[in-house]
């Protein structure tokens, strides 16, 4: 079995990376050959840290890098037997890259996305007939290397049997899926947001800081990081971006708080030069 992945953003890497761990060679692509070299030298240093933590030997890390061959062609994965889609979160971008997988991989080659909003059946709809068969979600979560959880989102279309194959496999290399009706958000980020809309507004209303918020959120509800943390490292742009699509979905209970789309549009995304709601050390 081999397995491939395109896009080799924050995502990307990091599913080429559990696959590897699990034993599985694989393709990591991406049209970038600098983003390639940047995600194998990240990739290497995120193996190193987990030697030096006693997560894995050096013989274990060492063979998992071994196992990630990259490409900026398509074409080369037409050999692999599971193809995860994990580019930007965009319609348009999602739906060129699986239109060109439908026409390069090979016929009994599964097709998954890991789109974290987008309702997989939509996307199922510019794949062949018979590949649609052989195509679900299966969206990881960040940092995909520590987190386990994946949600297995079948299609309209999707074979039970499909579905069955990849909730067989991902437990194989370590990860623990449920699987979530078709909808957009799904299931945990309609979770998710709805409490990071109510955390900004929190903080709009002047009832508490982002510090002591995700205190209370860790201390009292038993969360391993709060609210604001979390923002601070998936990105406030990126959380945007979700908000919009829920609030397009579904209404009035996701509409993106403003103090949301201020700091965005100010540039003050993430935890990089202290741009998010924390300080970071």
């Amino acid at each position: 079995m081999k397995a491939g992945v395109v896009g080799a953003g924050l995502m990307g890497r990091e599913i080429a990376l559990v696959f590897a761990l699990g034993g599985i060679p694989v393709i990591l692509n991406d049209l970038d050959e600098a983003t390639l070299e940047r995600s194998m030298l990240w990739l290497a240093k995120l193996l190193d840290k987990g030697v030096d933590r006693g997560l894995y030997t050096r013989h274990e890390a060492d063979t998992a890098l071994d196992r990630i061959q990259t490409s900026p062609e398509l074409t080369d994965l037409a050999g692999c037997s599971i193809v995860t889609e994990a580019v930007f979160e965009a319609l348009d971008a999602k739906e060129k890259v699986l239109r060109a997988l439908d026409n390069i991989c090979q016929p009994e080659c599964i097709l998954a996305s890991n789109t974290s909003t987008l309702p997989i059946s939509t996307l199922a709809a510019v794949l062949g007939t018979k590949r649609r068969r052989r195509f679900l979600g299966t969206h990881y979560f960040s940092p995909v290397s520590r987190m386990k959880l994946v949600e297995v989102i079948p299609a309209f279309g999707t074979d039970a049997e499909i579905t069955g194959q990849i909730t067989k496999m991902l437990k194989s290399i370590g990860k623990e899926p449920v699987q979530v009706k078709d909808v957009a958000g799904f299931a945990v980020n309609r979770l998710l947001h709805a409490m990071l809309i109510e955390a900004i507004k929190l903080v709009e209303e002047g009832v508490a800081t982002p510090a002591d918020l995700d205190t209370a959120c860790r201390l009292g509800l038993g969360h391993p990081i709060g609210p604001f943390a979390l923002m601070d490292v998936v990105s406030s742009s990126l959380c945007l971006q979700v908000q919009d699509i829920l609030h397009s979905a579904y209404g009035e209970r996701f509409r993106p708080p403003a103090l949301l789309k201020q700091r965005v549009a100010a540039g003050l995304t993430g935890s990089k030069d202290h741009t998010g709601w924390l300080k970071h050390e």
